[in-house]
């Protein structure tokens, strides 16, 4: 199951928590089209039926099926830049 660093737990924490319900609100990994190759991030009030939920540090990350097989054995990892842009990155899970 995908893991969150720290940094990522945080950034999503502080992306969610002006939403609507910030209790369930969480980030979402979809797939797009067909396959693997697109992966797209969005904010998300609640998973999706058929959704995986990671729950880590007080954040939430919902992966549709095929997310949740590509970022299986991964780790999301977050940063922001000099003007407090907030950017992820999939790397690969260190024991």
């Amino acid at each position: 199951m995908l893991t969150l660093t720290e940094n990522a737990a945080q950034a999503i924490r502080d992306l969610t928590a002006t939403a609507p319900e910030p209790s369930q609100s969480g980030i979402r990994i979809s797939s797009q089209g067909e396959g693997a190759s697109s992966l797209t991030l969005t904010l998300a009030t609640a998973p999706e039926p058929a959704d995986a939920v990671v729950e880590a540090g007080g954040a939430r990350v919902y992966l549709d099926p095929v997310a949740a097989t590509v970022l299986d054995d991964k780790a999301l990892d977050a940063g922001a830049d000099d003007q407090g842009s907030v950017s992820f990155l999939v790397t690969e899970r260190t024991a």
